[in-house]
């Protein structure tokens, strides 16, 4: 966050003076830092705490508790991606939603004009939000994905010696070396961005960012065939959870080829997950330009067209998880699952850093806007911006993959530590209607979430208190007040100043009180199933998340990037459909005639990009914690729920 801060101003003077090129370096740079400070620390940590925990458990035999114990440092990582989402996402938005409303609605003020109080909040929410955010989420995915992979393998097969443990400690860190890998072919492809092929015109912004993207996908397949050769034995045995026809659970023979093939589904799907999300998000392709024009029409069919883009664009990324977790399967069973969420996450180090481009460039927007900067320096920052909101888009897209991935494969870990011997039957009627209920718990988490920014009244809580006290009252007062020579904020007055503590106050306090429940919600609900009605209560519970988390993530997170684009493209005029061509001071006969439509299709996409902030920002993307945070709490607590009548719960359901 505090490099990223560093990065806002700087990318501001780098457009104003050296350009595109320089601009686009700068942002890069800082988001990079998040990118490889958090993948290096992740792996490092994770390295140390393994080399410890071996010194107390030196002998092969134990390394199934061993990785049990490790099973915690995804559930640290987990907890804080929880809070830090949801609380980093209730920050931004209760601000952003605000300085919206009032700033651009009510007042008609341009986006982060100085005169909002609201805007200065909305700048460190983005930092909040989407620097320690998104950064916390993909942490507790890289840590939970790597301990999923770790406790299936050291599960021992009876009456076997063929397997990853008997083959020694460095066929046991193979899931670490993938992502140790990783680290090193992102920072060679970010020269790519930087030096070898930089950014010279806007046109070159996407491009790049995509090139980035696709290249070091390619580049991590060779590498992780060597691991798997160089790491696994010839052939290896796991437990599986599938049964076979005389009931008994089945034995997977594995290779280092069907483990690259594992990896291999991951990166590649996500890689296309990432390139499907962007053409739903960004404005360079038919979705978004056709929501713009759908602007015309008013704030509704706006809103129904966002939200029929978001769900259109759930079709491909579900069918590529559903292929990736077949074949995976297939190969290395529960094994297979893990090393593909392994493999999407391969690439961690280049996601995480085209994931904080995003903010720095917004940011630098405003930071343009506040300090009076030439137009022309918003139109560059806005181009990066632009591009930014897509890129974010693709960070959530690989977020939510890999969670669907990584919660699949710690559902297998905690089935697999339980030695559950006839597997999962989802129509046992408890496990049934835990079903029913783990879909519920979703719904209403995310009910919550959305709640905060719509509720009303004098006993409100979170960003309608921005809503109440800062926009009504509060914006009301100050926009009101005069200064000695009679003028406003809105007309001009240089003794006044606006107030943005109060923003900043509220949007804090509201983050800090709400994140709570919903957070409460998602950790004790498995604690609350296994304990009073057994594992088959959580069975339910973990399969209910699943199977409804990811298509709603998805298109909350797509519908989004799209409405936060289309505002962008209707803005800076990119369309060429003149009658879209927002100016706030038409000059020619053909921008006065076209500035009422232009004026109504702008406020729109206004009002849909409120309605699209909470959806990509907190609601959409903390759904993937959801799934991750009830299926590691489930794995850590899964000796403590078979214990309690033999894993039958207080409450003994037959």
């Amino acid at each position: 966050m505090m490099i990223a801060t560093f990065s806002n101003a700087r990318t501001t003077l780098a457009c104003a003076h050296k350009g595109y090129t320089e601009g686009f370096n700068t942002a890069f740079r800082g988001g990079s830092v998040m990118g490889y400070a958090l993948c290096s620390l992740g792996v490092f940590v994770l390295w140390v705490l393994l080399t410890f925990y071996r010194k107390v458990y030196p002998e092969a035999d134990d390394w199934e508790i061993l990785f049990d114990c490790a099973a915690g440092y995804g559930l640290g990582g987990s907890t804080v991606a929880m809070f830090g989402r949801v609380g980093g996402g209730i920050y931004t938005k209760a601000a952003d939603v605000g300085a919206d409303l009032v700033g651009k609605v009510v007042a008609g003020l341009d986006e982060d004009d100085p005169n909002n109080p609201a805007t200065i909040a909305d700048n460190v929410g983005d930092n909040v939000g989407d620097i320690a955010g998104m950064g916390a989420d993909l942490f507790g995915s890289f840590a939970e994905s790597t301990c999923a992979a770790l406790v299936i393998a050291a599960a021992a097969v009876e009456g076997s010696n063929n397997t990853l443990s008997a083959a020694g400690w460095d066929a046991m860190l193979f899931p670490v070396a993938i992502s140790a890998a990783g680290i090193v072919i992102c920072i060679l492809c970010g020269f790519f961005a930087t030096n070898i092929s930089p950014v010279k015109v806007e046109a070159d912004i996407e491009k790049v960012l995509k090139i980035q993207m696709v290249l070091t996908a390619i580049l991590m397949l060779p590498v992780i065939y060597y691991l798997a050769v160089l790491l696994l034995p010839e052939h290896f045995r796991l437990e599986g959870v599938r049964l076979t026809e005389s009931g008994h659970q089945a034995k997977i023979h594995g290779s280092p080829f069907k483990a690259f093939i594992c990896a291999t589904m991951g990166c590649v799907g996500g890689l296309i997950i990432g390139l499907v999300t962007e053409y739903f998000t960004s404005h360079s392709f038919i979705p978004t330009r056709e929501l713009a024009s759908a602007c015309k029409f008013g704030t509704a069919v706006n809103i129904i067209q966002g939200l029929a883009l978001g769900y259109k664009s759930c079709i491909v990324p579900v069918f590529v998880l559903s292929s990736a977790i077949f074949v995976s399967f297939q190969l290395c069973d529960l094994y297979g699952i893990a090393l593909a969420a392994l493999g999407m996450l391969a690439t961690l180090s280049c996601g995480l850093t085209i994931d904080g481009f995003g903010p720095i460039s917004d940011n630098a927007g405003g930071i343009a806007e506040m300090a009076l900067f030439n137009p022309e320096v918003r139109r560059r920052t806005d181009a990066l911006d632009a591009a930014g909101n897509t890129t974010a888009a693709i960070g959530k897209g690989f977020a939510i993959g890999s969670a669907a991935l990584v919660s699949l494969a710690l559902y297998g870990a905690f089935v697999i530590r339980l030695r559950v011997k006839t597997g999962v039957n989802i129509l046992e009627p408890t496990t049934f209607a835990f079903l029913i209920i783990g879909c519920m718990i979703l719904v209403k988490f995310n009910g919550s979430q959305l709640g905060i920014y719509g509720r009303w009244g004098d006993g409100g809580r979170g960003a309608e208190v921005a809503l109440q006290q800062v926009e009504w009252t509060d914006l009301k007062e100050q926009f009101s007040m005069k200064d000695s020579k009679g003028k406003t904020l809105l007309t001009g007055s240089t003794e006044l100043k606006p107030d943005s503590k109060t923003c900043i106050q509220i949007s804090t306090q509201a983050s800090i009180r709400e994140m709570v429940a919903p957070a409460c919600l998602v950790i004790l609900s498995p604690l609350a199933a296994g304990t009073f009605f057994g594992i088959q209560a959580v069975f339910g519970l973990l399969t209910g998340s699943l199977g409804s988390s990811v298509q709603l993530a998805i298109s909350m997170s797509n519908s989004g990037g799209a409405w936060d684009n289309c505002k962008k493209f209707i803005k800076n005029g990119f369309s060429d459909d003149v009658e879209l061509r927002y100016t706030k001071n038409p000059q020619t006969e053909e921008e006065k005639k076209a500035a009422p439509k232009a004026k109504e299709a702008h406020d729109a996409a206004v009002q849909g990009d409120t309605v699209g902030d909470p959806f990509k920002d907190t609601s959409g993307p903390a759904l993937n914690i959801v799934m991750k945070l009830q299926a590691i709490v489930s794995l850590v607590f899964a000796a403590y729920f078979a214990a309690i009548n033999h894993g039958h719960g207080l409450i003994q359901v037959q």
